[in-house]
């Protein structure tokens, strides 16, 4: 359900608005009005850890609405690799961007947070109630953390300026255009591209990180943009809310049937000496259905099939920019 006209007339600035989340989201406005106009401030032109490049920014779009998606964000590897970057990225990155929105006088801002900031041995299903009950799985402390910063000042912000912002909990995302990259991707692209390498060049088995016994949750990408943009138009509170399906499946669960939609029949090999991180995850949505009428519609096995089948196709592309990337880092070290 869409507010009729809410978009029309609207400057939009997306942060993070060519990224995998972001793209979907630039896409799905676009169709929402003719008139709306869309600024991605992009990390080329405008590094959003500078304060003036992000006062540039507002300067340059105009804009009146600010959806925040831009992070430094990596799978389970790249966080314990990274401690530091991601802690810092992330945290000055929303401040700096908050505090020039409120500058701007911007009509509203919506800021996407992380199911990382929840602490480590919350009850399932994970209720918003329940955010600052403790600390974070280790893990993924420094990158969850500082984005709950941003829901702090986010209430801050209301209460001393009467600033309009608000802040989403979206659970792991997956989907057509996600990170494929198996030095930073998360699960579901790491064992999709697993898998079909694994098939094509005939292996007899697959590894998969930990014991398999967690569980997550996932959330399809187009279903998140339109929790995004319901929230945007429709919601004014400070209260911090969960984005999610409400449902849980096992590392081992997930594994097996992403295996068998590509077509793998080898063997996976679980390598405990790999962390499981959190051992659950999964939201309380109550909240995103009362408040703003939102909830998740596409089924758990069709998002998997056109993610899949997404990979598929752009296979050659994916591959070809990582070995340029690759190649373009060589030659700056060199």
């Amino acid at each position: 359900m869409t507010e009729d006209g809410y978009w029309d007339g609207r400057t939009v600035m997306v942060t993070g608005g060519d990224g995998f989340l972001g793209s979907h989201l630039v896409d799905e406005l676009r169709t929402r009005s003719d008139s709306v106009e869309v600024f991605v401030p992009r990390s080329r032109n405008y590094d959003l850890r500078e304060r003036a490049h992000v006062r540039r920014a507002f300067q340059d779009s105009g804009a009146d609405v600010v959806i925040h998606l831009a992070a430094t964000v990596g799978g389970i590897g790249a966080n314990r690799r990274n401690p530091g970057r991601y802690f810092y990225d992330n945290a000055v990155m929303g401040i700096e961007l908050l505090e020039m929105a409120r500058q701007f006088d911007v009509d509203k801002c919506t800021i996407l947070g992380t199911i990382c900031a929840y602490p480590a041995d919350t009850p399932v299903p994970f209720s918003e109630e329940d955010l600052f009950d403790g600390y974070p799985e280790e893990t993924n402390a420094p990158y969850g953390i500082a984005k709950k910063a941003l829901l702090t000042q986010s209430k801050a912000y209301r209460k001393q300026y009467d600033f309009n912002s608000i802040y989403l909990l979206p659970v792991n995302l997956y989907g057509p255009r996600d990170d494929f990259d198996l030095e930073t991707s998360h699960v579901i692209p790491a064992i999709i591209r697993k898998c079909v390498e694994a098939r094509e060049r005939g292996d007899d088995t697959v590894t998969a990180w930990g014991t398999g016994e967690p569980t997550r949750e996932f959330l399809y990408v187009k279903d998140a943009v339109d929790g995004i943009l319901a929230a945007t138009e429709r919601y004014d509170e400070s209260d911090p809310v969960n984005l999610g399906v409400g449902e849980e499946i096992s590392i081992r669960e997930l594994v097996e049937t992403i295996a068998e939609l590509t077509g793998f029949q080898g063997e996976i090999v679980w390598d405990t000496s790999k962390p499981d991180g959190q051992q659950r995850r999964c939201l309380d949505t109550t909240r995103a259905r009362e408040r703003f009428g939102w909830e998740a519609s596409t089924e758990f096995a069709d998002g998997l099939a056109e993610t899949i089948q997404w990979y598929e196709a752009n296979r050659e592309r994916i591959h070809t920019a990582e070995q340029d990337a690759s190649a373009a880092t060589d030659q700056s070290e060199s």
